[in-house]
């Protein structure tokens, strides 16, 4: 820098002494970087296929729609591939669907400038009126480890019973198809199998840990929607799925499952944003409260609730069912102290089980808009969301409950990994190891993506899913794992990477 000073300087003063110098200078020139070829080192893309579950459809904002889809991950890898990729595109940018003409599923969300909110707008796509023709993208919404190798999966009579998935109904090529038998119809060349597993412990927390480890159980048959799936389950799916996928010679990319309770939608609640006054704090306290801290107090359990304060950020009230029940005790001891029977049975019910939330509590995004609305057949005061009334286990993840979500992916990950290394056909792309980076700050070109909800831009507005600029990301990590096992150049080759500002972080409500 100081060279450039001194050299301005020197230029100033010539200036100074003699006016009839020319000051035009001619313009320095950037000098071109030199133009890198790219070179595949022999990998085939002719048949291209992406099998997985939301992310590989492009899912954003809560939906699937036309501009998601041609910014999801697979699409962006075709195009540089420079190979023809088929997606079962909706009908149009609204998202959502409809089945004999009801809808299903809502449309997708936009921002309106305080948060995320719904387009108001009717969806248009027919799950009863099939996509014709050979397909690329087996992206599947909502689809566990074991759906994709299930009769029935894309059958649509099945679709309004639970049976089976809409989104494959659309495209499934009969009514006992699998999604496997049909990618695997297309004679893939090159895969990418991601999120396998994703689903497999998503519903359990989007349920707010009210579903059940499956851990044990070998008989997804008789798992619910929110049950967390066996990882021998998981394991034997898996790895008979990459068997299938390279038995032809095909090359492709795995990747691992996140801890997906880092994702936005699991992280933006706070587990203390109770805002109350001197007067409110003080009455719920001599009223409720603190009769009830008093008796846990007397059964040895002084620190399950607190004394409310008048501040900005009291804590969230939640039912632990991990807790012992002390709710006869409770309505006992109120009735002694002369609470009337009703009121102290109530109290007893509300609170046996119930503690304030800690820093290791997670809850889940849509409880934002239930803190403090009244709970419907409960009497004031006892009625208040979160405050006089426990949060019901749909809201929160304990601790618990985290750590069932966790045990399970890491064991999903442990044959992920497995499998990669005992086959040589597949390279492994580390998307855990991703969105762990994002929760401070990940480089993408001049930006840095971060998992807060909206203003992070890798996080969409659902909290859940991807922007399409987190899906560019996507992309070039995987181009970058293909690079490190098969010799490609896509991270050194000109324009071999996707670039950020081609890929939105969010989408306006006039697209439809």
């Amino acid at each position: 820098m100081k060279n450039y000073k001194y050299i301005g300087l020197f230029l100033l003063s010539l200036g100074v002494i003699s006016c009839d110098v020319n000051n035009d200078l001619d313009p320095i020139l950037e000098e071109a970087a030199p133009v890198v070829q790219l070179n595949t080192n022999g990998l085939d893309f002719s048949s291209y296929v992406s099998i997985g579950a939301s992310f590989t459809a492009g899912f954003t904002d809560n939906a699937l729609f036309i501009k998601g889809q041609e910014n999801s991950f697979p699409n962006i890898l075709a195009g540089k591939f420079g190979t023809d990729f088929s997606q079962p595109l909706m009908n149009d940018n609204i998202g959502g669907l409809l089945f004999g003409g009801n809808v299903i599923q809502g449309p997708r969300l936009y921002f309106n400038g305080a948060g995320p909110t719904s387009l108001q707008a009717t969806p248009t796509t027919e799950v009863t009126n099939s996509v014709s023709g050979n397909l690329n993208n087996f992206g599947i919404p909502g689809a566990k480890s074991f759906h994709f190798v299930a009769e029935g999966y894309g059958n649509v009579q099945g679709v309004p019973l639970g049976l089976a998935n809409p989104y494959f109904a659309r495209m499934a090529s009969s009514s006992t198809a699998t999604v496997l038998g049909d990618a695997m119809a297309q004679n893939p060349t090159f895969f990418t199998l991601s999120e396998i597993g994703g689903n497999d412990v998503l519903g359990y927390a989007l349920s707010g840990g009210s579903g059940v480890d499956q851990t044990g159980n070998l008989n997804p048959a008789t798992y619910g929607s929110s049950d967390i799936t066996d990882p021998n389950v998981f394991a034997s799916v898996f790895s008979n799925m990459v068997t299938a996928l390279t038995s032809g010679g095909a090359k492709g990319v795995i990747a691992n499952v996140p801890y997906i309770t880092n994702l936005a939608h699991f992280i933006t609640v706070p587990y203390n944003p109770v805002p109350l006054d001197s007067g409110t704090a003080a009455q719920l306290n001599s009223q409720l409260l603190g009769p009830v801290i008093q008796i846990l107090t007397a059964l040895g359990q002084p620190d399950r609730i607190a004394l409310l304060e008048a501040s900005s950020s009291n804590k969230l009230l939640l039912r632990d069912e991990n807790l012992v029940d002390f709710s006869a005790q409770i309505s006992g001891a109120l009735q002694q102290a002369g609470v009337p029977a009703a009121q102290a049975q109530l109290m007893g019910s509300l609170y046996g089980q119930a503690r304030h939330a800690t820093s290791a509590d997670l809850f889940v995004l849509p409880l934002s808009s239930a803190i403090g609305t009244a709970q419907p057949g409960i009497p004031a005061p006892f009625n208040t969301v979160g405050v006089t009334y426990p949060l019901e286990d749909k809201w929160a993840i304990t601790p618990e409950e985290q750590l069932a979500i966790k045990t399970a992916t890491d064991a999903y990950n442990t044959t992920i990994a497995a499998v990669a290394s005992a086959n040589p056909n597949v390279a492994l792309v580390d998307f855990k190891g991703l969105l762990e980076q994002s929760a401070t700050g990940i480089a993408f070109d001049q930006y840095t993506l971060t998992t807060s909800l909206v203003t992070g831009g890798l996080i969409s507005l659902d909290g859940v899913h991807l922007t399409g600029r987190g899906y560019a990301l996507m992309a070039n990590k995987i181009m970058a794992a293909m690079d490190t096992k098969f010799g490609s150049n896509f991270t050194t080759a000109t324009n071999g990477l996707a670039k950020a500002d081609d890929h939105p972080t969010n989408y306006s409500p006039a697209l439809r």
